[in-house]
């Protein structure tokens, strides 16, 4: 990653004429992040290395024409669950890569969920062989909620010191408040780990205003991607945290962000930049990636260059690698993005380190497949609730008054309300005339057969149930739906595939996503993944589904750091609180 004494050598022999370059990609116009210009110039590379943006008269092996395109900076997703995407990475190059993303500063604690540091490790084995640059965010809560959740794994303090020196690491990856504002001193000594060997601290500072996020900036954290408007944006720009625009598949906060920046004139801000966190692939293949959000960013007003800006430099700087990635410099990798017009960015030509790795939305090359461990496809062990009895709420009386997770259109966050359901022979229902399903966290890793049980609103489903192994942070079971029936057959599925989504009706399996490695991922073809996919969304609209993407949504619902409320297998959270509390609200 870093250039020795013999490789800095030879770029400086290449620099000064004395050896022939590899490769010049002639004829472009170069978007210069560091002047915000863009003018004619000459890509040389040496060893994927950019030698200078402006190599005329230059000697090379290799000459390309870049047509009089525009040539920038491959772009980087600054926090991203790569798991999230159910590809794994090597497969998730024919989507990202194709798109201009040649960065991604991924946190994996999913896996780490799951498996620990072993998980941790064998996810990560084709980083060298990837078409695309992974830095790491090591995870600094697994699990997220200790005491409130059961997970497979875990990442203690000593494992986090390791994975901060890898060569790969550029962060602590996010910590939530509840870790910083009640003074815990094993997340704080990951902080200090982190910043002794001159690393950042990733924030997730949910819901947090006044003296509360004063106190969580002073411990240490720099940055935050859970912010869902323009003043939680500028409350964190203003004491010096960067902000992580999020524009995910359930987290939509783009617009009012870059809205009121534009209308305030903050745009130009260099604590600005681009993240996707969670973003399944069928809708990277529809709507695109960060290439999505810079153009979305232009269309509401951000001038191209600085949109290309936050895409970049802006990362590089932040999480500093500026010296390796984010500019057509001397020095860095020879990332470049080749495209018609800066107005609306349609990436046609991508290189990485130098190679020609992408044309016209289509990968190149083959990425050498991970060699998995046999352990990671056998992560699913499920003692309880694959029986309808396993769901029942007991209550006496015609009706209970219940509290419900009332889902918030396009947002991760959730509200609390009250909802009065009926009692039918000793249980309460779910109530699809008010739209409020039963939901239920089933613990899945073999441990000891928890299962919590809630409501939710928002779903829009008036027969069957749905249910996914991906479930934030902890990863166990979650499952939705309008009868007990239902969801024992969704358990069931999951637990056949070792891990994937699932959707029932009528007590029968109608579809099924498998994602047997660590229940997380799948290393089928992206075109198969995705096509399963939309068979699975379809029939849930077909069901009386009204949500966009339900799988990514019920996979946050038992998140037990995002306000205001979460489940998991121990039961219902209050999420500012951080405890345990009833479902029952009389």
């Amino acid at each position: 990653m870093i250039l020795n004494v013999p490789e800095r050598k030879e770029l400086i022999r290449s620099a000064l004429g004395e050896t022939p370059l590899d490769l010049l990609i002639e004829n472009v116009q170069v978007v210069n992040v560091y002047t915000g210009r863009v003018e004619p110039g000459v890509l040389g590379i040496k060893n994927g290395r950019i030698i200078t943006p402006y190599a005329e008269g230059y000697d090379a092996l290799e000459k390309y024409d870049g047509g009089g395109r525009y040539a920038m900076p491959g772009f980087f997703d600054t926090h991203v669950h790569i798991d999230s995407t159910l590809v794994v990475p090597e497969n998730l190059s024919h989507l990202i890569v194709p798109r201009g993303t040649t960065v991604m500063l991924a946190d994996p604690m999913e896996i780490a969920n799951v498996a620990g540091l072993p998980g941790f490790k064998a996810l990560l084995k084709s980083i060298a062989q990837l078409p695309y640059h992974i830095y790491l965010e090591v995870s600094s809560r697994v699990p997220t909620a200790p005491g409130l959740e059961t997970t497979g794994g875990e990442l203690n303090l000593e494992d986090v010191r390791e994975i901060l020196c890898w060569p790969e690491t550029v962060s602590l990856g996010e910590l939530d408040p509840s870790k910083v504002l009640g003074m815990r001193d094993e997340y704080l000594a990951k902080v200090e780990a982190a910043q002794v060997l001159g690393k950042i601290c990733n924030g997730h500072a949910v819901g947090r205003v006044g003296k509360e996020l004063v106190a969580y900036a002073c411990g240490g954290l720099s940055d935050d991607h859970e912010c869902v408007d323009y003043e939680e944006a500028l409350s964190r720009l203003r004491l010096g945290m960067a902000v992580l625009i999020r524009e995910g598949s359930t987290e939509r906060n783009l617009d009012k962000i870059i809205k009121g920046m534009v209308e305030e004139n903050l745009y130009t801000s260099p604590h600005l930049m681009f993240c996707t966190d969670d973003k399944h692939p069928d809708e990277i293949l529809d709507e695109g990636h960060i290439d999505f959000m810079v153009n979305r960013a232009i269309e509401l007003g951000v001038p191209p260059v600085t949109a290309i800006q936050m895409a970049t430099i802006n990362a590089a700087k932040h999480f500093r690698i500026e010296h390796l990635v984010g500019s057509l410099s001397p020095g860095r990798w020879a990332d470049v993005v080749l495209a018609e017009t800066i107005e609306h960015i349609e990436p046609g030509d991508v290189f990485v380190k130098g190679q020609h790795v992408a044309s016209n939305g289509k990968l190149l090359i083959t990425p050498p497949q991970s060699d998995y461990p046999d352990w990671i496809y056998q992560t699913v062990k499920v003692s309880r609730g694959k029986s309808a009895g396993d769901f029942v709420v007991a209550a006496d009386g015609e009706s209970a008054l219940m509290w419900v997770i009332d889902l918030y259109p396009d947002q991760i966050i959730n509200e609390k309300i009250k909802a009065e359901l009926k009692v039918v022979n000793g249980s309460v229902m779910s109530d699809m005339h008010q739209d409020i399903l039963k939901l239920a966290v089933v613990e899945r890793h073999g441990k000891n057969g928890n299962i919590g049980v809630s409501f939710v609103r928002g779903f829009g489903l008036q027969n069957g149930a749905l249910a996914s192994s991906v479930a934030h942070d902890h990863h166990n079971i979650i499952v939705a739906g309008t009868n007990d029936v239902d969801m024992a057959a969704c358990v069931q599925a999951i637990e056949e595939m070792q891990g994937g989504f699932a959707i029932a009706a009528n007590g029968e399996v109608l579809g099924r996503l498998p994602l047997p490695i660590g229940g997380l991922l799948s290393e089928e073809p992206v075109d198969v993944i995705i096509e399963n996919l939309e068979r699975i969304n379809t029939i849930y609209r077909n069901m009386g589904g009204v949500l966009p993407a339900p799988f990514m949504t019920i996979s946050f619902i038992g998140l037990p750091t995002v306000p205001q409320l979460g489940l998991t297998d121990m039961g219902l959270i209050d999420v500012l609180s951080h405890t345990l509390m009833s479902s029952f609200a009389n």
